[in-house]
């Protein structure tokens, strides 16, 4: 199972220790899974605190000054716990950071103040086929507890167990019809601090839940898409990567692209798709295209209009006014739905992939600060914009 986030194969500065592009969850030597055993309704802080204190794992709900419900877990011997936040102590299993944006510069990114949860989300996994994993918000910290405190949204079921929801929230999308050429994109929803799965509150951080939805659960599922509020994670489940196109795979595309010999259709020059380790320098036979109608030259300095903006040129090909952007082949095997030759770019950012792909990702709205929702590049998490979000490119081959 892996876990790639909105990163085109590796973070900016590099994949190091618990904080990388892509996480991949093996079934552990040991279960470490926990589950709800006993109930304590506590009158006193000093008393939630000594069961607190147990060195086992709890989760406190706090009703009012005077009231608490502390929740015990048992370990579960049945089950694997992978926990994923912002946090860099030793329960964190995966380090997440906020996604910056590939049309910010390092200046522009520095964030203030993150909207990742420490301890984020947790995700249960069975330690027996199938190896169903499901997804829970908020994780347990250092001393194995969760806090919901007075102010965080939190009530009692009908069957009298307590749940909550954490501040911003953990939102997740399954795709319908699974990750593939079919998939089209499904419904975000939030899930609770002990799995339900609810609508999505009016604000993220708003402290009225939304409505419980019974038919749905918090298995993940091949393709689907977990929101931390500043970061979104896409699960692959193992049989969906077996019959995913590999890192392999991309580069022979890349290959066979460059051995057709595109051309610039103006200075004739021959173009080449960079190899995927120099994904960050643009060279001189990189090819780049005018992202209004997908005519692919070479880099040339004409073609600016005194009425337009900075990165906006005409084409020489059929005269068009739009962005003139270098092609950066997609590296994250991961957010390819097939293994179709690279024949699309996204708009604006000029990342290339298969139609399918961009044509999938194009139609995803993904959360964006604790309001909006757009489309965006899964390789840098660039806003896309135009009509379709990407632009099917207008190659030249070799004149002989």
């Amino acid at each position: 199972m892996e876990v790639p986030q909105w990163y085109n194969g590796a973070l900016p500065n590099g994949d190091r220790g618990r904080r990388k592009s892509r996480f991949a969850l093996y079934k552990r030597p040991k279960a470490n899974g926990v589950k709800p055993s006993t109930v304590h309704v506590i009158s006193t802080p000093q008393a939630s605190k000594a069961i607190s204190c147990k060195g086992q794992h709890s989760i406190s709900y706090t009703l009012s000054r005077n009231q608490t419900v502390v929740v015990e877990y048992t370990h579960d011997k049945d089950t694997d716990m992978f926990q994923v936040g912002r946090s860099t102590e030793s329960p964190i299993d995966f380090v997440v950071t906020d996604t910056i944006s590939g049309s910010q510069n390092n200046d522009e990114a520095q964030i203030t103040q993150s909207t990742i949860s420490r301890f984020a989300c947790r995700i249960v996994c069975d330690r027996n086929e199938p190896y169903t994993a499901r997804i829970f918000a908020a994780g347990f910290d250092s001393s194995k507890n969760i806090f919901l405190g007075e102010k965080a949204a939190k009530w009692k079921n009908p069957d009298g167990h307590m749940d909550g929801l954490t501040t911003n929230g953990v939102l997740v999308m399954h795709p319908r019809g699974g990750f593939t050429e079919e998939s089209q994109p499904g419904v975000w929803r939030e899930i609770s601090v002990c799995g339900d799965v609810y609508t999505l509150r009016e604000t993220r951080s708003a402290q009225q839940r939304g409505k419980l939805v019974e038919s749905e659960t918090n298995v993940l599922q091949d393709g689907s898409l977990i929101d931390l509020c500043g970061a979104t994670l896409l699960w692959r489940t193992a049989d969906g990567l077996f019959h995913a196109p590999t890192q392999k795979h991309i580069e022979a595309l890349r290959q066979e692209i460059n051995a057709a010999r595109p051309q610039c259709p103006v200075g004739l020059n021959t173009l080449a798709f960079p190899s995927i380790n120099r994904k960050e320098v643009v060279e001189e036979k990189q090819p780049w295209a005018y992202l209004s109608c997908g005519h692919v030259h070479g880099y040339h300095n004409w073609g600016h209009r005194s009425d337009t903006e900075a990165n906006e040129r005409e084409c020489p090909m059929c005269r068009t006014v739009g962005p003139y952007v270098p092609l950066w082949l997609g590296c994250e095997a991961g957010f390819y739905v097939d293994a179709g030759p690279p024949t699309h770019a996204f708009t604006p950012c000029g990342h290339v992939c298969s139609e399918k792909s961009a044509k999938y990702w194009s139609q995803i709205p993904l959360p964006h600060g604790t309001h909006a929702f757009h489309a965006a590049c899964p390789f840098c998490a660039t806003q896309l914009v135009g009509e379709q979000n990407c632009i099917k490119l207008i190659f030249q081959g070799p004149v002989d």
